[in-house]
């Protein structure tokens, strides 16, 4: 076994990685950008390097650098994570000509499985399924919009070099393809370097489903059953599970059969994932090979939760020369796991990253490995920043339980009790989707949040009431404890009274919606709060949970923080965000951008769709950027005529800057 490791990585896979190697005496050493000198990961590792700049292109991605820093500190080994340089086979092989292992498959394994169109043909050879599609060299857009024609549409078109969801579109109109080919041939130039793509055949109801693959240098090779990873948004996963919710024994038998082929057929070591589209029809379940990603996926943690198995653990185990731990029929799975994407997002606007400070991220009590446990991997803390130069996940929720159902009921407990405060994310949605009767019932499939959507999304599933119940209670709590050490009655600012009866008031808001609340104290008898229309005896305890409030017949337990004016409410009900009105501040004045359209988030500039003198409609696209490695379409607030723009192509800007001046045409 390895003495010392590098890990060519950053954030959550790099803290696991660092994990189970301190678990089994190994010394690791970390790498990091400027952004990431104060980082969990580099905090994690026995010893640290620097290699660049904060964009990955500037480090992450500079394989020279991270080789020589491994060279340098006498790592034995370089384990890469995921991304980054994770499947880049001139990596691997610039390794093993320094004599430095990678913790991986052989460059070979990685070029043959590298290129999608490349490795499908490898598995037709193989005899593993695939989809009706163009694989072919010949990028001409005429012939492949041709073939896109003759398949029918939809189609989807993917990256040839891709992952992750970036370079692909679903296409269903033949007068849409020429703009989609664009666009996905830009981004995957941009994400991987190579704008070649594939075309096949969209398969209606698809689910993904994927199998865990491990060989080793012994010429043995397993899988460690599949994952169902159908619930997506920008064809990015979501939720992940295992085993498969409604497979036959004999589909499940099969697929395994043909993911432990498709690693046989480049001679697999090491850690894999071969990729399935399932399509559900009324003849029954049938499946064809997506892609293999020849690396540890996101989604590992549910395998490890449902095998006992450390996977990491087997990667430094096999890479080190050791054979696989356990034989295919040695391989168990128990229960049920479920992994949520907890994302600085906005779900409600189309999933735009976001970025920010981490204010408050109070996590549940978390515990690895163990049988009906919940777990939290993370590469970020209480106090730090989510930065523009890097992907939007701030963490991996992890749950098990001995059943589907009891693992569903884990997860929105585990849910409800993660507490965000500083950065827009997905935590309210992703309770929705496990509450939502199509995921609680297993009707997967790639489409279910698009077909949900009335139902996931801009839910209030906390009572503005409650809420502005439990603001109320926060005041009343923090003006107690800051003073109850004064024995002086008179000098209490709380409504205290020798006699009579007193009424306080508050100002607060909802976005648009103002919101008032009246609380009546008595000196004898019951307190009284007022919201809106609604008026019942109001009391509160003070927990080690949280506040106990009890309003009329409504009780619930409340964490209320307070970020300057706004006050964010969590409960076991749901979240809420309420602006505290000052009574005495100036009203603010309406700073709108007007004619300026404004940059939703820090980004690269890729190219404007109108030129000065262009008359727009509301919502016609007019320019588009990248953040998080991802393509975003800046529309339009409204008609009128485009006056100037005020950035290049490639151009950095700042979220909220103006990218060009409108003349918005008056009503």
């Amino acid at each position: 076994m390895f003495s010392k490791i590098l890990i060519a990585n950053r954030g959550e896979i790099a803290c696991r990685v660092a994990s189970t190697a301190r678990r089994l005496g190994i010394r690791t050493v970390a790498v990091y950008s400027d952004a990431d000198a104060q980082s969990a990961h580099v905090q994690a590792c026995d010893e640290a390097v620097h290699i660049g700049g904060n964009a990955p292109r500037d480090s992450y991605l500079q394989w020279q650098r991270i080789l020589q820093a491994a060279l340098q500190t006498g790592a034995q080994a370089i384990h890469p994570g995921y991304g980054f340089l994770s499947e880049n086979a001139d990596f691997a092989n610039a390794c093993m000509q320094a004599g430095v292992v990678f913790i991986g498959p052989s460059s070979a394994a990685i070029k043959a499985m590298g290129l999608k169109a490349a490795s499908k043909q490898l598995m037709d050879k193989a005899g593993v399924p695939l989809v009706p599609g163009y694989h072919g060299a010949d990028q001409d857009p005429a012939l492949l919009a041709q073939e896109a024609q003759r398949m029918g549409f939809p189609v989807l078109i993917k990256a040839s070099a891709g992952g992750g969801g970036k370079g692909m579109r679903i296409v269903a109109r033949a007068e849409d393809f020429a703009e989609a080919l664009a666009s996905c041939q830009r981004e995957a130039r941009s994400s991987f370097g190579d704008e070649a793509v594939l075309i096949e055949k969209y398969v209606q109801r698809p689910r993904h489903i994927e199998i865990q693959v491990f060989g080793d240098s012994h010429g043995h090779i397993i899988h460690l059953h599949e994952r169902d990873c159908s619930v997506q948004r920008r064809h990015q996963k979501v939720l992940e599970e295992s085993p498969a919710p409604g497979l036959t024994p004999e589909l499940r038998e099969r697929m395994g059969a043909a993911a432990v082929a498709a690693a046989q057929a480049v001679n697999y070591v090491g850690a894999g994932t071969v990729e399935f589209i399932v399509e559900q029809s009324e003849r029954g379940m049938d499946f064809f090979f997506m892609e293999m990603n020849t690396r540890l996926q996101v989604e590992h943690p549910v395998t490890e939760a449902v095998t006992g198995l450390d996977l990491v653990e087997w990667q430094l185990r096999i890479a080190a020369g050791e054979p696989l731990p356990l034989t295919q029929d040695q391989v168990r799975v128990q229960g049920h796991a479920i992994e949520a994407r907890i994302c600085a997002e906005t779900p409600d606007n189309d999933f735009l990253p976001a970025t920010g400070h981490l204010h408050v991220m109070r996590t549940p009590v978390a515990q690895a490995f163990a049988v009906g446990a919940v777990r939290w991997d993370s590469g970020v803390r209480e106090g730090d920043d989510i930065s523009p130069h890097y992907d939007s996940m701030i963490a991996k929720l992890i749950v098990h339980g001995e059943t589907r159902a009891l693992a569903l009921a884990r997860l929105d407990q585990a849910l409800s009790e993660l507490h965000i405060v500083g950065v827009a994310n997905n935590v309210a949605f992703l309770r929705q989707l496990v509450r939502s009767p199509s995921f609680a019932t297993a009707q997967l499939d790639t489409a279910l949040i698009e077909r949900d959507k009335a139902v996931l999304f801009h839910q209030q599933p906390l009572p503005v009431p409650r809420a502005v119940a439990s603001v109320v209670a926060h005041i009343l709590a923090s003006e107690h404890a800051s003073t109850s050490a004064w024995l002086d009655p008179w000098a209490r600012t709380d409504g205290w009274l020798v006699q009579g009866v007193s009424q306080r008031h508050w100002s607060l808001s909802q976005g648009e919606l103002p919101l008032q609340a009246q609380l009546t104290r008595h000196t004898r008898g019951a307190d009284v709060l007022q919201v809106g229309e609604q008026s019942y005896p109001f009391q509160y305890v003070e927990q080690e949970k949280g506040l106990l409030v009890q309003w009329g017949p409504h009780r619930w337990h409340a964490h209320v923080y307070a970020l300057q004016a706004m006050l964010h409410v969590f409960t076991d009900m749901g979240s809420c965000s309420l602006n505290l009105i000052d009574p005495l501040a100036h009203a603010a004045q309406n700073t709108a951008a007007g004619g300026n359209l404004t940059a939703p988030m820090p980004g690269k500039l890729l190219s404007f769709a109108v030129q000065v003198g262009d008359q727009v409609k509301a919502g016609q696209a007019l320019a588009v950027m990248e953040a998080m490695k991802m393509e975003h379409t800046v529309a339009a607030p409204a008609d009128g005529t485009v006056a100037e723009l005020l950035f290049a192509p490639g151009d950095q800007v700042s979220e909220g800057a103006p990218l060009l001046r409108m003349d918005v045409q008056a009503n």
